[in-house]
Formats: structure tokens, C-alpha cells, sequence
């Protein structure tokens, strides 16, 4: 598993589905910008040395910025490794 420096945070991304009456399909076609948080990294030092902690958890899903992400893959799972800037909305 990746551990994430500064105030990266890794993502695995949740894949979007279609219902087609009761069955749940996979929609390979659109790509969701939602996720959910893995790992998040110690945060990132201000002007005067002080670390400013990110204020998000693990196991959050949220919503982040299009292209603002790096992909890595690791025993055939996907990850993302966004900067905890890029993610605009917690969705509850």
C-alpha cells in the first residue's frame, strides 16, 4: 500500500452504475469524479513551519476535480493520488 506524503491524499475511484430495470450494470462509457478516500497524508507545512493537518478521513467518498489526479496502479487495484485542494465536496 502506498503511504501519501505531504497533503496528498490516495483515492480509489467508484465506478459508475446503471440500473437497467433490476439489474445493475457498470458503465464503462462515464467516468465518475467520485471516489473514496484510502489514505491521507500528514498535511503540509505553512509560512512559519507549523503542520496544518487535512481535514479529511479515510473511508470518506467524495467528489474531486477532473485531471487533477495521478494514477497508480498496484495488485491489479487502481488508485488515484489527488492533492487534498482538488477535492471540492464530501458527499454524505
Amino acid at each position: 500500500m502506498i503511504k501519501p506524503l505531504n497533503d496528498y491524499v490516495v483515492l480509489q475511484q467508484i465506478k459508475a452504475e446503471q440500473k437497467v430495470g433490476s439489474i445493475i450494470v457498470a458503465d464503462t462509457k462515464n467516468k465518475t469524479n467520485t471516489a473514496t478516500i484510502i489514505a491521507v497524508g500528514p498535511g503540509r507545512k505553512n509560512d512559519k513551519g507549523t503542520l496544518e493537518k487535512i481535514d479529511l478521513k479515510v473511508g470518506q467518498k467524495v467528489i474531486y476535480r477532473e485531471y487533477a489526479s495521478t494514477d497508480y496502479e498496484e495488485n491489479n487495484t487502481k488508485y488515484l493520488l489527488i492533492k487534498a485542494d482538488d477535492i471540492i465536496a464530501i458527499v454524505e
